[in-house]
């Protein structure tokens, strides 16, 4: 009598454990002809913006970068944040470790103010070509390739005020550049294509094809860039961002202070305004010079 006392015991708890959970469970399949409209176009520039392309080429410095943004949105709003970078070359100049986010934003829209955290983006950077790992007389026309693998947390908040996404997402690319050594400056180009993907609702996710082209000349003591890029969505609703960021630089005894200008000609109706200072710290000279001394 207890035994059977006891079975009815588990089975009632699991149907009062378990029953709301299956209610919860969708019963129709999702309608993928209707965007879902969770895109660049329709909420905030820190939700999923452009991610600044490779040029090609990992460092072999710890570059530390802090700055502050300003966007300017089509529709009036404002958007003020502080910006964070880290790139940390992992033991040697062929491979960084890349973490950057917007540390805070302060916003004005039409349904108020506010401010929040933003999403974290790490990124892994491999060299998988470089010139340099060939000894022949044509080794300087051979270019230079990047392959990058990143994530985008879900730590952005506000998304019923449509501020970040909330939900995760992930991305790699392949960049490709050249250099090409003129009488006082280098000029450089690169170009790159990859793959972005995010979480939308009811367990969809939008998948995007990242493109973008750079020019750049660099100077000893300063250097010019202007980067024309983005990426397009599946559902082709407010998923197809497109850019041009203009860059000028300084380079002074490892510190680069810089401006940048971003004006979004499709899917990203800001204008953004960044000033900024990059930091450069030579962490691999001693290594260097024990692999000098080894040889």
């Amino acid at each position: 009598m207890s035994n059977r006392l006891s079975g009815w015991m588990i089975l009632s708890s699991f149907f009062f454990h378990f029953l709301p959970l299956w209610a919860l469970v969708p019963t129709e399949r999702p309608n993928l002809r209707e965007p879902t409209g969770i895109a660049p176009a329709f909420f905030g520039p820190n939700a999923l913006p452009i991610p600044d392309m490779s040029d090609g080429q990992t460092y072999d410095r710890l570059r530390l970068e802090l700055a502050a943004d300003g966007y300017f949105g089509y529709d009036g709003s404002r958007t003020g944040d502080i910006f964070a970078r880290v790139q940390i070359p992992l033991f040697t100049r062929w491979a960084n470790l890349n973490v950057w986010m917007p540390v805070y934003e302060w916003y004005s829209q039409t349904d108020g103010i506010g401010g929040g955290a933003s999403d974290v983006y790490l990124s892994t950077d491999i060299q998988v070509l470089h010139n340099e790992w060939f000894h022949t007389g044509k080794a300087k026309y051979i270019p230079q390739m990047v392959l990058r693998i990143g994530i985008k947390t879900a730590s952005g908040e506000q998304f019923e005020r449509k501020r970040h996404f909330d939900s995760p997402g992930y991305f790699f690319d392949l960049a490709l550049g050249q250099s090409i050594p003129l009488k006082r400056v280098t000029f450089r180009f690169a170009c790159s294509a990859g793959f972005l993907c995010w979480q939308t609702d009811s367990g969809r996710q939008n998948d995007a094809v990242m493109y973008g082209i750079q020019a750049q000349l660099k100077h000893e003591y300063f250097s010019l860039k202007a980067t024309w890029g983005g990426y397009v969505g599946w559902e082709r609703y407010g998923d197809a961002p497109m850019s041009i960021k203009l860059r000028a630089a300084g380079h002074v005894k490892g510190l680069e202070p810089y401006v940048q200008y971003q004006y979004g000609i499709k899917d990203y109706p800001f204008h953004q305004i960044r000033v900024g200072l990059v930091y450069n710290l030579d962490i691999l000279k001693s290594l260097r010079h024990k692999e000098q001394r080894q040889k």
